[in-house]
């Protein structure tokens, strides 16, 4: 009754702050619902204005669908998934009185404004790129992430489709690593949050930018758009380019792969032909025998 109670609390409880967030209710440095709309229509401006894929249509192939992704995984699915990830919390402290502060290494309280931002954003980014590679190394995770892999026109909103199993995978490690650095503020959440979702919709957009020399640090849109090619090298079996913020990660543990920059380059992968056009097909692909 107690785990029940926890569930339809957290329900409403997130319910309502979406609710919040879009009727500006809520205080504009909180509000991820009017913020992520507002990203994405800075950076489809961007790639309206200068495509680096001429002919590629103002409403791109499947650009409905991955708009309707966007406010699925951010929001939606959130409503139910929140609930879980508390009952979760709870039985570990009761099993095991596990908590935040139980495995915390460092604080961050203890670094000046600007270090606890930039030590926050790599450590999280680093569990993010780790995550990334068992997605693509391991079948029964690679099934679900085809979701995302099955873009066939590349653009801003691209980068929010994925299957609804991506947000089970990739919160615990999430979690794990802001247990692992204690003594963060909601206001640098907001900040990194917001951070990595710019950089992610660049990296997806339809833009030829590779920031000069800054390629080696931050992944971009011609880094990543290798990372969705049909084909790759042999030497580069489950993938290339994992990169979700920082592209030093690919550099550093050599799975980097950038031939030359060409924006019309084939996407998906092979076998791709089965996956499913619309979303219902997709919210429950990679559970039957043979996705």
């Amino acid at each position: 009754m107690e785990y029940l109670e926890l569930f339809i609390e957290s329900f409403l409880g997130t319910l309502n702050w979406i609710f919040r967030q879009i009727f500006f209710r809520v205080a504009n440095t909180e509000n991820y619902f009017w913020g992520l709309i507002i990203i994405s229509l800075v950076v489809w401006i961007l790639e309206l204005a200068f495509p680096w894929r001429k002919n590629q249509k103002m409403f791109r192939q499947d650009f409905w669908l991955d708009l309707f992704y966007m406010f699925f995984n951010f929001f939606l699915f959130s409503i139910f998934i929140d609930g879980f990830y508390k009952i979760i919390n709870k039985a570990t402290y009761n099993l095991f009185l596990l908590n935040a502060d139980s495995i915390t290494l460092f604080k961050l309280s203890n670094f000046s404004p600007i270090i606890q931002l930039v030590i926050f954003f790599v450590i999280l980014d680093f569990f993010q790129w780790i995550t990334h590679i068992l997605l693509h190394k391991y079948d029964f995770l690679w099934k679900f992430h085809k979701v995302h892999h099955s873009v066939k026109e590349m653009g801003f909103a691209a980068h929010l489709r994925y299957h609804w199993m991506e947000n089970i995978l990739y919160k615990p490690l999430k979690v794990l690593a802001i247990m692992l650095i204690g003594g963060f503020e909601p206001e640098q959440a907001f900040i990194i949050h917001f951070l990595a979702i710019t950089i992610g919709h660049l990296n997806h957009a339809n833009i030829n930018l590779s920031y000069g020399p800054l390629k080696y640090i931050f992944n971009n849109p011609v880094m990543h758009l290798y990372h969705h090619a049909y084909s790759l090298p042999n030497k580069f079996k489950t993938g290339v380019n994992f990169a979700i913020s920082l592209s030093v990660w690919d550099y550093m543990f050599k799975t980097n792969y950038i031939p030359k920059a060409e924006g019309n380059i084939k996407l998906g992968y092979e076998g791709d032909s089965s996956m499913s056009k619309d979303f219902i097909g997709q919210l429950f692909y990679g559970f039957k025998k043979g996705d």
